[in-house]
C-alpha cells in the first residue's frame, strides 16, 4: 500500500479505531466488500458478512466549504511544483503539510469530522463491515489520489480547472492538452529537440595571390619603365599554381 492509503488508515488508528480496522482487514482480504461508491462527503459499501444479505456500511466525512476550498486552491496555485504535479495527474507527497499550514487536515483528525454506521447489529465503531470498507477505501486513495479531494468536496476536474484558471490569471502558462509537463522532460530539457537546420552554404573562397601587392604603398622603383609591383604579379601567380599542383584535364 502506498502512502496516501497508509496515512488514511493511520489517521483512523489515531482516532481509536484500530480494533475495528483489524477485524475489517480480514473481510477486505477475503473479498467480502462487494461494492464501494464514493461521492462528496460519503462512501457507501456493500459488505458481505455472516448473514445471507450484505450489510451497507457508510463512512462520512465533513467536506470543506466553498471558501475553504478557495483558500486551498489559491495556496496550491502559488506553488508551481504542486500545480505542475497535479495537472500531470500526481498528488505531491507534501500536500498534507500545505493543508496543515492553512489550518486544515486532509484526513479526519477528530470524530467531529467523521461518522460511520452500518446496518449490522454490532455496536463498535467501526464495526468489522465499516472497517473492511475503510481498507478498500484506502486502496482507492492509492489507485486514484484525487478521490481524497473528491471525498472532501472537490472532484478532480473541478480542482484542475480551477488551478488552470488561477495560474492563467497570474500569467503563468499551464500545460496544454497533449503537451508533456516540464517535470516529465527534465532529463532532456537541455538537449536539442530538433535536428539542426542545414548549414548555410559558405561563400566560395577566391584566392587572389597578388592581393598583398595592392596593400603596399607604391614603390619608388621602376625597371625599364615598368613599376616593380606589376613585374612581381606573375611571380605570385606562379607560386599559387605550384601550390595547387598541375591542372586536372
Amino acid at each position: 500500500m502506498t502512502e496516501l492509503g497508509a496515512r488514511f488508515l493511520a489517521a483512523l488508528v489515531n482516532l481509536g479505531m484500530e480494533h475495528g480496522l483489524r477485524q475489517g482487514r480480514k473481510l477486505a482480504r477475503a473479498g467480502q466488500v462487494l461494492s464501494l461508491s464514493l461521492s462528496t462527503s460519503i462512501v457507501v459499501a456493500q459488505v458481505q458478512g455472516s448473514q445471507l444479505s450484505p450489510h451497507r456500511a457508510r463512512i462520512g466525512v465533513k467536506a470543506f466549504t466553498g471558501p475553504q476550498w478557495a483558500r486551498i486552491e489559491n495556496a496550491l496555485a502559488e506553488q508551481a511544483l504542486f500545480t505542475a504535479k497535479l495537472l500531470d495527474g500526481q498528488v505531491p507527497g507534501e500536500i498534507e503539510q500545505l493543508f496543515a499550514e492553512l489550518g486544515f487536515s486532509l484526513f479526519p483528525s477528530s470524530m467531529r469530522e467523521l461518522s460511520m454506521d452500518c446496518t449490522c447489529p454490532e455496536w463498535e465503531v467501526p464495526c468489522q463491515h465499516a472497517g473492511a470498507a475503510c481498507h478498500v477505501l484506502a486502496e482507492r486513495f492509492d489507485s486514484d489520489p484525487f478521490e481524497v479531494f473528491a471525498w472532501r468536496g472537490r472532484g478532480r476536474e473541478a480542482l484542475l480547472e480551477r488551478l488552470r484558471e488561477l495560474r492563467g490569471r497570474a500569467g503563468v502558462p499551464t500545460v496544454a492538452p497533449g503537451d508533456k509537463p516540464l517535470m516529465a522532460c527534465l532529463d532532456s530539457f537541455w538537449h536539442r529537440q530538433n535536428p539542426p537546420a542545414a548549414a548555410l552554404p559558405q561563400p566560395l573562397r577566391t584566392e587572389v595571390p597578388d592581393a598583398v601587392l595592392d596593400q603596399l604603398d607604391p614603390l619608388p622603383i621602376s625597371l625599364r619603365g615598368h613599376e616593380v609591383t606589376e613585374l612581381l604579379r606573375p611571380a605570385y601567380r606562379a607560386v599559387l599554381r605550384t601550390r595547387r599542383g598541375p591542372a586536372q584535364p
